[in-house]
């Protein structure tokens, strides 16, 4: 992948990260993992990972049962770096001030997702 292409779409790609995991529907989310993700993408935080687009929309979805009515979004600026991408994002109540933060590094592949790292940055204990 160009490297131009990949600073140029840095903020776009992290958009769309985050609107997949506030997609609650399934059907929906398997179409937006279809058109962003590899087919045999890899995605692995501290609580957890999966293999491929069905392993990922599940986990999405058992984050959405455990965190209902919760929305991802953007913390600052998305960067890249080649095919690397590194944004942060909170997580907390529609609404209301975040609970969660993280960070996430990601590889692309001809401009798809293949493989997403996520770090936890703030953490309540109850979660």
């Amino acid at each position: 992948m160009n490297t131009a292409t990949a600073t140029l779409d840095a903020a776009a790609i992290a958009q769309r990260y985050i609107a997949l995991w506030n997609e609650t529907d399934a059907a929906r989310r398997q179409q937006m993992l279809e058109s962003g993700w590899a087919e045999d993408a890899r995605y692995v935080d501290p609580m957890g990972q999966a293999s491929g687009r069905e392993e990922i929309s599940s986990m999405i979805g058992v984050v959405h049962a455990h965190y209902p009515g919760f929305r991802f979004a953007l913390a600052g600026k998305a960067d890249a770096h080649g095919d690397n991408l590194r944004f942060s994002w909170t997580l907390g109540p529609s609404g209301a001030a975040d609970l969660i933060q993280g960070t996430d590094f990601a590889r692309l592949d001809d401009g798809k997702l293949q493989s997403v790292t996520g770090f936890l940055d703030k953490v309540p204990q109850k979660a």
